[in-house]
């Protein structure tokens, strides 16, 4: 298992960047844990699960969530917890990582 820190970066920018460093194009990503500034996620519209809604977020938050890495790029799935004892779920797409940290725990694989 190889672990990937994010700080003062966007994370999933930064996770891209440091998987092609490392080497991988396939993996899991079997947990990522951290808090973000401000994060974007999206999830499917009840009428159409080929479409995206996409939201963002201007609020501070936990974060926890799991993925892969596929020909290269990280797919994540998150839960944001934020202000309120609420949490928003979905795909993420950005979250900007600066007063605290993100670490991706990773298990590189062979390619599906």
């Amino acid at each position: 298992m190889i672990t990937f820190e994010v700080r003062d970066d966007e994370l999933v920018a930064s996770l891209n960047r440091q998987v092609a460093e490392a080497g991988i194009t396939d993996g899991a990503i079997v947990s990522l844990v951290g808090a973000a500034e401000d994060f974007t996620i999206s999830t499917m519209p009840a009428d159409d699960a080929l479409k995206d809604t996409i939201t963002t977020y201007p609020l501070p938050a936990e974060m926890t969530g799991t993925g892969e890495i596929r020909n290269g790029f990280v797919h994540i799935h998150v839960v944001m917890g934020v202000e309120g004892d609420r949490a928003l779920a979905g795909h993420l797409h950005a979250a900007t990582i600066k007063t605290h940290f993100a670490r991706a725990y990773v298990l590189p694989s062979a390619a599906a």
